[in-house]
């Protein structure tokens, strides 16, 4: 039953103008990015080959690729999200739905895996532009497939936490507003610290960019991955009890 509502919650997904338009304009933007990147390496590229241990093609187009695309998802991702569980209590389906003979675990994994799906097909695609540069270059394929990985456990972290938000809030818009709100005090919540000259441990662990760039670097660390995990893990886990709790008081 999970992949019956993950599938029925993509299809309806593709069936909104709203998926599509994101598609579109997410990829023109990246698209736009990574060529002028590849513009600046090239202008560039005299002055390189003098360097010994020059940056080389991953270190200036992909790295940037995969940080602009980050951004850019924290940014999409909640509009994605906002109407998982808030489109169906304002459509009066929510009841529907906690009547049928359903876990409230099925269905949030349902709508998750297909909101995922639809994450990472945008996170394919962005893949596949890198893989033009072998055409003329090489690439780190070691750094690159950590980019892949990072991109990938971060906008599972960034539906997870949409979802939950979907869940307690009253209407898309607020869910939207309070993702975003929270994924963007996450993303910056160690740069007092830093702009100080000051370490704080507890906001560096909390911080999704500090995780994000440690595994952005070609290093897979297990605290790094762990922190994802566990990330995705809780937000899933409130969004179950919540939606239990909702089934109760019906």
């Amino acid at each position: 039953m999970i992949f019956s509502i993950a599938s029925r919650e993509l299809r309806t997904l593709f069936l909104s103008p709203l998926a599509w338009s994101i598609l579109a304009v997410v990829q023109f933007i990246l698209a736009y990015l990574f060529l002028t990147q590849i513009e600046t390496f090239s202008s560039f590229q005299a002055q390189l080959a003098n360097i010994d241990n020059a940056p080389g093609l991953t270190h200036i187009i992909v790295l940037p690729l995969f940080s602009n695309a980050a951004i850019i998802l924290l940014l999409v991702t909640p509009m994605l999200t906002m109407r998982l569980i808030c489109e169906e209590r304002r459509n009066k389906t929510l009841s529907l739905l906690l009547s049928a003979p359903l876990s409230g675990t099925e269905i949030i994994l349902g709508k998750y895996l297909g909101i995922l799906a639809m994450l990472m097909l945008i996170v394919s695609l962005i893949f596949l532009m890198p893989l033009s540069l072998l055409l003329g270059g090489d690439l780190d394929y070691g750094k690159f497939f950590c980019n892949v990985l990072a991109l990938s456990l971060l906008v599972a972290a960034f539906s997870s936490l949409g979802l939950y938000m979907s869940c307690i809030a009253s209407y898309p818009t607020i869910a939207a507003i309070s993702s975003f709100g929270l994924l963007l005090l996450l993303w910056i919540l160690d740069w007092s610290a830093g702009i100080k000259g000051q370490q704080n441990d507890v906001f560096q662990y909390l911080s999704l960019l500090k995780h994000f760039q440690s595994l952005q670097s070609g290093l897979l660390n297990t605290l790094d991955i762990s922190y994802f995990l566990l990330f995705i893990g809780t937000f899933l886990i409130l969004s179950i009890r919540r939606l239990e709790n909702d089934r109760l008081q019906k």
